[in-house]
């Protein structure tokens, strides 16, 4: 008998019909996987093959609109999920409901609100009994609260930015897992090095008993960062040549491109995109799709034109475009950019597509589009050097732009300027005109620490700068820490003298005033925590919270509740 590896996970919820959802899963075994829901909805799926694993992504249709509806999981008919003495709440599928969406200047019909909350930057949670040295874990904590008050009001949808999985820093469990396979002496070491040893570190993460309920009853949005696959990834054209140049980097970028596609991707898609995905179709008619995916992703790997990563997602009148801003750079020294030409033809288009359908637009980008400025015009400043700015490419100055590039993390969007002027003429765009959102907000993780950043626009631009409100609006780590030094780094970098000492780093490198100018309207804020947006019509609000030890266990504690427009 089939039994339930990993998962459930309730990714899509089709918020158009609110009568379809889908559901991931592994199992040991080939088999057929089904969902039965309690208002008769139901769908299944035969489990597709990679590597020795076998799973299956279920479209469940029928739901009932505005409804929540519990389900259960059966393999080869018989049930696996909910698992018995679970302590935890049924897993339930909730659904909007249908009601006509209200137009940007109103209308009779009540808007649905729309909660989405967010975070980057897991590490998976010690075993029980175990010293946690990062502290609390946010999703957990979440999921015990939400667990513990079936009624409480909960995410509509969980946004996570990045590193999902460590593929460079693993656990100590998981560092005896690997060495069980092989040599660690041997490169990579103690990172992963294959697809059985992503499997591990998902296994690790998701098998958590807290997030592994919260993530079958709380749809989730995924999008990678470089911990996924490796620290730095694709910082440079240099930093390319040199770990491509190891006997160990092929293997890492095709398991781990083809494990994220598993894992993480697939889950993005809706079931008419998943219904139109060659590869996916290809996979599920091998018997063993290990080769078809293992040839994709070593394809999107040499050629990032040939894939899509990014993807959008609609709730009611809310837009969410989910940016990969780690596989589709281009990072040819003379013309670097965040984005190539068609993926950012693709986010251009789907931003200003149809004006005055919604009320708020979301960039979900891992990394912040707005950095303290210090470190801002350090990156631009670095990213003159590499390129030659000062004594030219072969220069000593671009050898060494190149080494701090590396030692530092300078890879932000400030650190490919063309494409940080590009992208802020487009939320310029998007915010602009009669008929623009009520804000463009642009969420980020990856930086450890949280803070809401707000930029304004010189008087002398087109319409004098955008009508909505414009928020860079960061929130890391789930689970993870910053040492000390960073953290006062952080401050200095929001710091007016942080900001002068940016500026005499701007005139060494000539990179000319950046096109706008921000400053910090809140935080920055440091531990494991979670941001929410609850978006109402054309209202918006955000509430921050920490996961923090008490004497009756972890808790969380709310450390901002503001209100962001107070709608029409």
């Amino acid at each position: 008998m089939a039994g339930l590896r990993l998962g459930p996970l309730l990714r899509y919820v089709d918020w158009e019909t609110g009568s379809t959802a889908t559901v991931w899963v592994e199992a040991d075994r080939p088999t057929t996987a089904e969902v039965r829901c309690a208002d008769g909805a139901s769908g299944s799926s035969r489990t597709f093959a990679i590597a020795g694993h076998h799973y299956a992504l279920v479209v469940v249709t029928g739901l009932t609109p505005g409804s929540t509806t519990a389900y259960e999981v059966l393999l080869g008919g018989r049930k696996v999920w909910p698992l018995e003495d679970s302590g935890f709440p049924a897993s339930t599928i909730t659904t909007p409901p249908t009601s006509p969406a209200p137009s940007a200047a109103g209308g009779n019909a009540e808007p649905t609100p729309v909660r989405i909350a967010f975070g980057s930057c897991r590490w998976a949670a010690p075993p029980i009994g175990e010293r946690d040295a990062a502290g609390p874990d946010a999703l957990d904590t979440l999921a015990a609260r939400l667990a513990a008050d079936p009624g409480a009001t909960r995410p509509d949808v969980l946004l996570l930015l990045g590193d999902q999985v460590y593929a460079d820093e693993t656990s100590k469990a998981t560092r005896s897992r690997l060495a069980a396979r092989r040599d660690l002496a041997e490169p990579p070491g103690a990172e992963v090095a294959d697809y059985e040893e992503y499997t591990h570190l998902y296994d690790e993460s998701w098998r958590d008993p807290e997030v592994r309920w919260l993530l079958s009853t709380v749809p989730s949005c995924m999008i990678f960062d470089d911990h996924d696959v490796v620290d730095d990834w694709n910082t440079s054209a240099a930093w390319l040549a040199s770990i491509r140049s190891t006997p160990w980097w092929h293997e890492r970028i095709v398991s781990g491109l083809a494990s994220y596609w598993v894992y993480q991707h697939l889950g993005n898609l809706s079931p008419a995109a998943l219904a139109a995905d060659p590869v996916y179709a290809a996979v599920r008619a091998d018997p063993d799709g290990t080769e078809v995916l293992r040839r994709f992703a070593a394809e999107a790997d040499a050629d990032p034109t040939r894939t899509r990563w990014s993807y959008r997602r609609v709730f009611g009148r809310v837009r969410l475009l989910m940016v990969d801003t780690r596989a589709a750079r281009v990072l040819d020294e003379d013309d670097r950019s965040m984005l190539d030409a068609k993926e950012a033809r693709w986010v251009r288009e789907e931003a200003l597509a149809d004006p005055g359908s919604y009320d708020h637009l979301l960039i979900g980008t891992s990394l912040p589009w707005l950095l303290p400025p210090l470190i801002h015009d350090a990156e631009e400043w670095n990213a003159a050097l590499c390129r030659g700015e000062r004594g030219g490419p072969d220069g000593r100055w671009a050898r060494f732009g190149e080494n701090l590039r590396r030692r530092s993390d300078l890879e932000h969007w400030a650190a490919f300027p063309d494409s940080f002027r590009r992208l802020t003429e487009l939320i310029r765009e998007a915010g602009s005109g009669p008929d623009a959102p009520a804000t463009v907000c642009v969420l980020s993780g990856d930086v450890h620490h949280a803070y809401i950043a707000e930029p304004t626009w010189p008087a002398d631009v087109p319409d004098a700068g955008p009508g909505a409100r414009i928020l860079q609006l960061t929130c890391s780590p789930v689970h993870n820490s910053v040492p000390g030094p960073l953290k006062a780094g952080f401050r200095f970098g929001w710091s007016g003298a942080g900001r002068r000492l940016g500026r005499l780093l701007a005139r060494h490198g000539r990179t000319g005033p950046a096109p706008i100018r921000w400053r910090k309207t809140g935080g920055p804020w440091f531990g494991n925590q979670l941001m929410t947006l609850t978006l109402h019509g054309r209202k918006a609000a955000l509430t921050l919270v920490q996961a923090r030890e008490k004497a009756t266990g972890a808790q969380l504690e709310t450390v901002l509740e503001q209100t962001l427009t107070a709608g029409e």
